[in-house]
């Protein structure tokens, strides 16, 4: 056994560095809306649409991705990705040379359909290579460790690189793209050299050619998890969104010190994550979500009820890699402390998803990324809300999500199929 772990390092170090170039080119979008208003001319609908086609791009590629693990294996899928991502950064960095919108969204809208590839191998991966339960569990949580620094360096790196947002274009960002791009090369390479397990050709080999009249859909766990992560995705989204726009539009505090707010709540989640990785080994999946969800609902409910007139003083973490003190009302400080919530529940809800899945594992993967797109569909609802209601009270979405996370953590998690062949 402890052989094979060795073997497996490299591949785990592959896995984890594909988590980082997740977040890095998806994260990209983000600072690139505000290059594309300004370069384009651009409305602020159209200024999102770069992050929308990452998100939507999801829809279209899940269950093809899916299929392709089944088809041809982890490796070759990974490498397949690796190249549909470089190509997609290439696209981008040609958007900046032809000053093109259109060239710019087709290059955001390939690099989701790697980055929504890439997310189908890595997932499964880790929690194979962890041998599943509790350890398979604390590697992913590790993956999103990683997936949470690339995310805080991006806005950070391509900010400097900005400068001046008001004259900056896509061919200021040209240093992180060619960073990008030398990851994606890098890593083709390595991963192209290593031998990774691939389960779903073992299993093939082991299974007679007759129909199944199962899938993953015949697992009632895998169900409600895959409308747990659609939930997940959507209150990850929706808490730091709104804040931001509750924190500028109802309460008056200025674009930075807003802008650190929910820096603040990405920088958590980064903390969250590393102490998931750190504890996952110990805790289970279910525990750990249980836990997230229970706090989850605790922190929501008084940012819901918390009168604004109440403030309270809190650091914040600031672009300049330091803190800074400000004075909020008290219930933006617990929406910030949301981010310690959310940090964990992506790798217990995929954990607790597909155990026990068996040689259902690799389509139950692609069909769970579809389902990010989430994060694109929750927010409108909460933003109906706002609408209706205010911003404090479309936190009731965000809140019923929550409730939705805990019933799946102690009910809707239990694997009831168990007759289910699954070799």
């Amino acid at each position: 056994m402890s052989t094979n772990q060795k073997n497996y390092t490299l591949p785990i170090i592959m896995m984890v560095a594909l988590f980082f170039m997740i977040s890095f080119v998806t994260g990209l979008q983000n600072p690139f809306g505000v290059i594309v208003k300004n370069q384009f001319q651009a409305s602020n609908l159209m200024s999102q649409l770069g992050n929308a086609a990452n998100f939507i791009a999801y829809a279209f590629m899940g269950v093809p991705a899916g299929m392709l693990l089944q088809k041809i294996g982890y490796k070759k899928t990974a490498l397949l990705a690796i190249i549909v991502g470089f190509v997609g950064v290439f696209i981008s960095y040609l958007s900046g040379i032809t000053s093109s919108y259109a060239v710019y969204l087709t290059g955001a809208f390939v690099s989701g359909f790697s980055m929504c590839m890439l997310n189908t191998v890595v997932n499964p991966m880790l929690n194979t290579l962890g041998g599943g339960g509790n350890k398979g569990n604390q590697l992913i949580q590790i993956g999103g460790s990683v997936n949470s620094i690339g995310a805080t360096i991006v806005p950070v790196l391509v900010g400097y690189l900005m400068g001046d947002a008001a004259k900056a274009t896509i061919s200021d960002a040209n240093p992180a793209l060619f960073l990008a791009m030398g990851i994606f090369a890098l890593t083709f390479i390595v991963l192209f050299s290593v031998n990774i397990p691939e389960p779903a050709s073992e299993r093939k080999q082991a299974t007679s050619t007759a129909p199944d009249k199962y899938s993953a859909f015949s697992f009632r766990h895998f169900v409600l998890g895959i409308i747990a992560i659609f939930i997940y995705v959507g209150v990850e989204v929706g808490i730091p969104n709104f804040m931001n726009l509750f924190a500028t539009q109802d309460l008056g505090i200025d674009a930075t010190t807003a802008g650190s707010l929910v820096g603040t709540y990405w920088f958590l989640m980064m903390v969250g994550r590393l102490c998931g990785a750190s504890l996952g080994a110990k805790f289970s999946s279910k525990s750990m979500l249980t836990f997230t969800s229970v706090l989850g609902i605790i922190i929501v409910s008084i940012a819901i009820f918390a009168p604004v007139e109440t403030k309270a003083s809190m650091p914040v973490f600031l672009s300049s890699l330091t803190f800074g003190i400000v004075e909020v009302p008290i219930g933006i400080m617990f929406l910030a402390l949301g981010g310690l919530c959310t940090s964990v529940m992506w790798g217990g809800i995929f954990n607790l998803a597909v155990e026990g899945l068996g040689k259902y594992t690799e389509a139950a993967s692609g069909i769970f990324m579809v389902m990010v797109c989430g994060g694109g569909i929750l927010p409108l609802i909460q933003g109906v809300v706002a609408d209706a209601a205010g911003f404090q009270m479309s936190y009731f979405v965000v809140l019923a999500g929550l409730v939705y996370l805990l019933f799946y953590a102690l009910v809707g998690s239990k694997n009831v199929n168990k007759d289910i062949p699954v070799e």
